[in-house]
């Protein structure tokens, strides 16, 4: 049954990234990066000062704090297991790739994340929204807003937590102590009970802990990936060209497109930096920010930070070790190894403790999206009964993500994942202009010497909103 499941999900997935996501990725990420005059470099200082924002009343949530929710989405395990599966699936080609989704994905992030503030609802505890709200705030479409709600509680929910719950458990493959036949649902069922135990509001110290961790892990991480590179650095040159001729090696690519640089860079790119996807405009809207346009702005550095950084210290770190990146060492056991050719038993120990700060912050980043969705989805906050069933349910999907087929795993992640880009990015091409226009306003009250406000009327906004008025 799970082979007949793999094999189907394949198929779906080839289908999907071979026609599908790539013309409407790239065209995308073009049309925006061409009308907003490529805000994601153009505005690079304005971003940095973006993300210091404090909000007006010192109580809301600030510029920083919402980017801090979307990146701990964002970077986790797709910045070292779905790297590590990319090149070793798709060769060093698809760096290239990862890099070109990355910058011209981010012009989409800016565009949806600033949408998400413009339709922002104001709330009890603060503002909230996101695709499902402009959808049906500017759309009047609130069957498509459902649709798409369903689509990204499959995708965090379902989808990425087992793929993060297998991830973490395979980095533990490369100890004596582990066999496949029962480590996996051990792993699986204490990361499950830790989540479920801060998910009843039990873990509190826990969460706090990491979020404190998380940032110092990272830039551990990255200083580790340096250090490897540049003990490395005679291989740089034949690294970067290899880099280039795999990624327009146009005779391998087209003679097998589903298994090319091309399709894993974009697919792995996507997975990881989730730009377009829908998912970072949820925790953008919660910003307390005085114009829309900065908090889109901030979203353009969380993909920059996410891909251009984390991703390519990782990639770099395995290509500069010398170790052959093949099929059968994809995923964790690649990475590891990469670690462990430099610096010796230290390096698999180091990439085992950093999976698991980052698939915590992963799998809780995860469940913050689904638990605004099922706001949306009930028009109310659910009560207590469904909370319980729904965290029950939660923690059971990642006890059996541990245990199952990583081929299988990355291809529900990859459907769920599309289906919400699909719906996304039709839509942010559709209502962009008014993205465009908060950008517009914003440049020019920065030219002036003012500090940039935002009101609704500024940009002719044909839409009721809750906010800017």
């Amino acid at each position: 049954m799970l082979d007949w499941l793999t094999g189907a999900s394949t198929t779906v997935v080839d289908a999907l990234y071979s026609y599908i996501l790539i013309i409407l990725l790239i065209a995308g990420g073009l049309w925006f990066t061409i009308r907003t005059k490529f805000v994601q470099f153009r505005l690079l200082k304005e971003q940095f000062r973006a993300v210091t924002e404090k909000p007006a009343d010192g109580k809301g949530v600030s510029s920083f704090q919402a980017l801090m929710v979307s990146t701990a989405s964002r970077v986790g395990t797709g910045n070292i297991i779905g790297v590590s599966t990319a090149l070793c699936m798709g060769g060093f080609g698809s760096v290239f790739w990862m890099w070109a989704i990355a910058i011209i994905g981010a012009a989409s992030a800016f565009i949806e994340s600033t949408l998400a503030q413009i339709y922002k609802k104001k709330g009890p505890d603060g503002c909230y929204g996101g695709p499902a709200y402009y959808i049906e705030a500017a759309l009047k479409s609130r069957p498509l807003a459902i649709i798409f709600s369903v689509f990204l509680v499959l995708t965090y929910g379902i989808g990425f937590n087992m793929l993060a719950s297998y991830n973490l458990q395979s980095t533990f493959s490369s100890y004596e102590f582990y066999n496949p036949s029962y480590t996996p649902w051990i792993i699986g069922l204490v990361l499950a009970l830790l989540v479920g135990f801060c998910l009843f509001g039990g873990g509190k110290r826990i969460i706090k802990a990491t979020t404190f961790i998380v940032p110092f892990m990272g830039m551990g991480y990255i200083l580790v990936a340096l250090i490897i590179t540049l003990i490395n650095a005679p291989a740089l040159p034949s690294i970067f060209k290899e880099i280039f001729v795999g990624a327009f090696d146009f005779k391998a690519i087209f003679g097998g497109f589903a298994g090319s640089c091309v399709m894993y860079g974009i697919k792995r790119g996507l997975f990881s930096n989730e730009a377009g996807v829908g998912s970072a405009p949820n925790a953008s809207a919660s910003a307390d920010v005085k114009h829309p346009a900065k908090q889109g702005l901030v979203q353009v550095l969380s993909v920059f930070i996410d891909t251009l950084l984390v991703c390519s210290a990782t990639a770099f770190m395995c290509m500069a070790s010398g170790v052959t990146p093949s099929p059968e060492i994809s995923g964790a056991a690649y990475i590891q190894q990469s670690v462990a050719a430099t610096l010796g038993k230290f390096g698999p120990i180091f990439i085992t403790v950093a999976m698991i700060l980052f698939a915590f912050t992963t799998l809780l980043g995860n469940l913050f999206y689904v638990d605004k969705t099922f706001n949306f989805l009930l028009r109310r906050t659910p009560s207590k009964a469904f909370k319980t069933i729904y965290y029950i349910i939660a923690s059971l999907i990642i006890f059996v993500g541990a245990g199952l087929s990583s081929d299988l795993l990355w291809n529900i992640a990859d459907i769920t994942m599309g289906g919400m880009t699909i719906i996304n990015i039709p839509v942010i091409i559709f209502l962009g202009k008014y993205a465009i226009r908060a950008l517009n306003d914003y440049t020019s009250q920065r030219k002036m010497g003012v500090e940039p406000t935002f009101k609704a009327k500024n940009i002719d906004l044909p839409h009721d909103v809750d906010c800017w008025k």
